[in-house]
């Protein structure tokens, strides 16, 4: 059963010593930009029941998803304008290509996973642009999904029509 403790010394002994605070050269490693032998940084985005994945690397701000570029696989202005969102609001728009694979949901929310992972890789490769995106409201994940249909109804909440006979 458990040990009868007489004295604060016997308390102290049989208690777990905390992780010890990280020193300047562990949170300095931390903030270090994550990239791959090719010097690309990568990140996952998602929003409703899109997932993209996204690699970032120097360029001239050339956007590839799914093998096509930006402006045929989205072919809505405003599709463009969310994708490009996290590079114009950290001031690197042009300055680097984006190679993306997204699948899933639709374009709306495959726009949104892309503009999450472009959030998250420009972290990834630069740090310092953290609370930058963080204050834009880019690094959050829109939580929103669809509602699952009831049983007995014939969507979320939609109900049959009421009918007197």
């Amino acid at each position: 059963m458990a040990e009868e403790v007489k004295s604060f010394s016997d308390l102290k002994s049989t208690l777990i010593k905390a992780p010890a605070p990280e020193t300047k050269a562990e949170v300095a490693e931390s903030s270090q930009p994550n990239r791959d032998a090719q010097g690309r940084a990568y990140a996952t985005g998602k929003r409703k029941d899109a997932v993209a994945r996204v690699w970032i690397k120097p360029g001239r701000g050339k956007i590839t998803v799914n093998g096509k570029e930006e402006n045929i696989y989205f072919a809505r202005p405003v599709l463009r304008m969310i994708l490009r969102q996290p590079l114009i609001a950290a001031n690197r728009d042009g300055q680097f290509d984006v190679i993306v694979t997204v699948a899933g949901g639709g374009l709306s929310g495959q726009a949104g996973a892309v503009r999450h992972g472009i959030s998250k890789a420009l972290i990834a490769y630069e740090p310092s642009l953290r609370s930058l995106l963080k204050q834009g409201g880019f690094l959050t994940r829109d939580p929103r999904t669809v509602e699952r249909k009831k049983y007995g109804r014939p969507k979320a909440r939609r109900s049959f029509q009421f009918s007197k006979r």
